[in-house]
């Protein structure tokens, strides 16, 4: 998820009650639900790094693990050197590190919902998890933890201004993050009823092989992918309707095997790539100089050439003379 949706669960989980735990418990859960996000300096090394390396280990098991004793120390120690508000809970290293913990596993948990997904058994498998019912953006969950959190903030100001006693935010807090998990159960059940539609149909007759449901903005509409032997098939579907209209489905037609295809998939990026994506859907075009190669995803962009792609460039003996990754279509 983006960090305004990870920084505004943190903070409604300290309003939730979990503030009154310790000194610094807002703190700890805001820097906890953004620490893992600390991988984008593998940027620094371009695109394709990035893409290697994001979601990886500092959202594994393991690194959470660490980040957890790293973030507890750097917050405990300058703390304790800190002098105090009579009326603040006192310093506690055992709940500063029990609530770090829960705001890494927040964070774990909100990347888990959406369609990227994370990878929490590493360094000991690479493998992906995802449950695909969010976006990665979702105004309406941003809505529904700023209502939790901004409106009994301007009702506390109005209150003050009228000599009213200043009120918490405990119960809008945990309203907000109930409704952020009714929210999650509402997608989860309008994806399953997507996937049916999918499964039950044949695209340019054939049966599909693997099916996907990836979500829009709207927890209603979903973007279906299909594999079937000869092509992949993308097409919006409601999660209102009674069936799919597979006619109106773009086609992907599947490339036909080649040495150069082969080569361009063994390399590095390709392997990494082939690692993350789920609907792979490769191009190949031979120039004077060699052979381009394009991969992308469709579970991204279907409709826009360009974002998540990777790009391989071979010679005529099949040696790499160039690779890229690019996360998002260059502006025009």
């Amino acid at each position: 998820m983006d960090n305004l949706t990870h920084t505004l669960t943190g903070i409604a989980l300290s309003q939730a009650g979990l503030n009154r735990k310790t000194r610094f418990a807002t703190l700890a859960l805001i820097l906890g639900s953004n620490a893992p996000d600390v991988d984008i300096i593998t940027r620094l090394r371009g695109s394709a790094a990035y893409f290697e390396y994001h979601r990886g280990i500092t959202h594994s098991l393991v690194g959470l693990t660490g980040l957890a004793f790293v973030l507890t120390a750097l917050i405990y120690f300058p703390g304790r050197k800190l002098k105090a508000k009579p009326s603040t809970p006192a310093l506690n290293g055992s709940w500063l590190l029990l609530l770090v913990s829960i705001a890494l596993l927040g964070h774990l948990l909100l990347d888990f919902t959406n369609v990227y997904g994370v990878r929490p058994l590493m360094p000991f498998s690479g493998r992906w998890y995802a449950w695909d019912i969010m976006p990665i953006l979702d105004p309406l969950a941003l809505l529904v933890l700023g209502a939790g959190l901004g409106l009994p903030a301007v009702l506390r100001l109005v209150s003050e201004e009228v000599g009213a006693k200043k009120t918490g935010y405990r119960r809008e807090a945990t309203v907000g993050l109930v409704f952020l998990v009714l929210l999650w159960g509402w997608r989860d059940i309008n994806h399953r009823r997507v996937l049916v539609l999918l499964e039950s149909n044949n695209y340019g007759g054939e049966p599909p092989l693997r099916v996907g449901a990836f979500p829009t903005l709207s927890p209603l509409s979903w973007m279906g992918v299909i594999e079937t032997d000869a092509a992949f098939h993308v097409l919006e579907t409601s999660a209102l309707a009674n069936d799919v209209d597979a006619d109106r489905a773009a086609i992907f037609h599947k490339s036909e095997p080649s040495p150069a295809l082969d080569a361009a998939l063994q390399t590095h990026l390709g392997r990494v790539f082939l690692n993350f994506a789920r609907f792979p859907w490769a191009q190949l075009d031979e120039n004077q100089d060699g052979y381009e190669v394009r991969i992308r995803d469709l579970r991204f962009g279907a409709g826009s050439p360009g974002i998540f792609q990777v790009r391989i460039e071979l010679d005529r003996d099949l040696r790499i003379r160039s690779q890229s990754f690019t996360f998002m279509a260059p502006q025009k």
